[in-house]
């Protein structure tokens, strides 16, 4: 038929339309490069640890160890993660760093990424520079870092990253998502994603609604599926190659001032409702963030997502930060000797959400401690 198509609508002709045309953005070679990366990312039992945390947020978790801010304390407490035994070469597909840590050197000089790829784990990037307002709406925000990306993106592909994460927020409450907020963060969500694609790096594609609030369970599955919608119009709009990509979506969940509780397996049937609705079977996964959930609430959420009857075209694995961390963060204090016990404490989390990513965890642990942040941001 050609770029051109005339319509006929009851006998009528209506006039010639111009159609869409894409032109070719990917090779067959760099779509080969792509489907690899998130295949050996999200392999069964495998999921993301997402130690890409800002020196900001740093400095809001070490605080709460009384531990200082510095380069050095960080350092040290990246490298008790990345310095995890073989038990976790099953776990974990891929450690998404920040830039500091992308060029950062363990005690005996071996850069962290060299740990991480010697493993056959995969490195990625945070890659977006934070959350700046949207004028003109209540408190809502788009994220900013598309100036630049492209040569970043290209250096950081030069430097060991194999993908990357970009997070852009929104919140529920009685005026909020606005139009305006759903459409901007979808169109800069599909745009960082199509400039990663680009230059061979697998984007991550972060649309995470906050679970501050009191809203109930029905309300955030509405709007996560209007959220997943327009991001998945808007990554279709700028031709990004979804068997190239992963979701890291929140879990539809209710607020957490939300007086109704729900169980595990009516959250599961929620947020699989919801990406059925929403998201392609050509994604390649979908890797959860924790949202501020305890440790033991994000893996039974997971398992439970797991075992829900309804089919699931895609990977349903994690991208934990908070949720594989925090008892390791706890058991280190800053101190040298309780490394070697913090390490195994991230090598605990890391099966047991190895475990749930397959459906296959059902111990109850003693991790249950809230991790809620009001209003979390980098």
């Amino acid at each position: 038929m050609g770029p051109y198509c005339r319509l006929i609508f009851f006998g009528v002709v209506l006039p010639t339309v111009r159609m869409t045309h894409q032109y070719p953005s990917l090779t067959s070679e760099q779509k080969r490069e792509l489907q690899d990366i998130t295949r050996r990312i999200v392999a069964p039992g495998k999921g993301i640890l997402a130690a890409d945390e800002s020196v900001g947020s740093m400095a809001k978790r070490l605080s709460q160890i009384g531990v200082e801010n510095s380069e050095e304390n960080r350092r040290q407490y990246r490298q008790l993660l990345f310095s995890a035994d073989e038990r976790i070469d099953s776990c974990i597909g891929g450690v998404i760093f920040f830039h500091e840590t992308l060029y950062q050197k363990s005690d005996d000089g071996t850069p962290f990424v060299n740990m991480i790829k010697d493993r056959g784990i995969l490195v990625g990037i945070k890659v977006d520079k934070g959350l700046v307002p949207l004028l003109g709406t209540n408190g809502e925000t788009t994220t900013q870092g598309l100036d630049g990306l492209s040569e970043r993106c290209a250096q950081y592909k030069k430097d060991g990253a194999d993908f990357a994460k970009w997070r852009c927020v929104l919140k529920i409450s009685d005026t909020s998502p606005s139009q305006l907020s759903i459409t901007e963060n979808a169109n800069v969500l599909a745009r960082y994603a199509s400039i990663c694609q680009q230059h061979g790096i697998v984007p991550i594609v972060e649309p995470e609604i906050l679970p501050d609030g009191d809203h109930d369970l029905k309300r955030c599955q509405y709007i996560t599926e209007k959220v997943l919608s327009a991001v998945y119009k808007a990554m279709s709009d700028h031709h990004v190659y979804l068997e190239g990509s992963l979701l890291k979506p929140n879990m539809v969940t209710p607020g957490h001032s939300c007086p109704t509780k729900y169980s595990p397996e009516e959250i599961a049937m929620a947020t699989v409702t919801a990406l059925r609705r929403t998201v392609p079977p050509a994604v390649a996964g979908v890797t959860f963030l924790s949202g501020g959930q305890s440790e033991e609430e994000a893996s039974i959420n997971l398992n439970a997502i797991n075992n829900c009857h309804l089919s699931k075209p895609w990977a349903l694995t994690f991208s934990f930060g908070r949720a594989l961390q925090a008892s390791a963060l706890n058991t280190w204090r800053g101190l040298k000797e309780n490394a070697d016990n913090a390490t195994e404490e991230f090598i605990k989390r890391a099966k047991v959400n190895s475990l749930a990513s397959q459906g296959k965890y059902f111990g109850i642990g003693s991790a249950g401690q809230s991790l809620i942040a009001a209003n979390y941001a980098y």
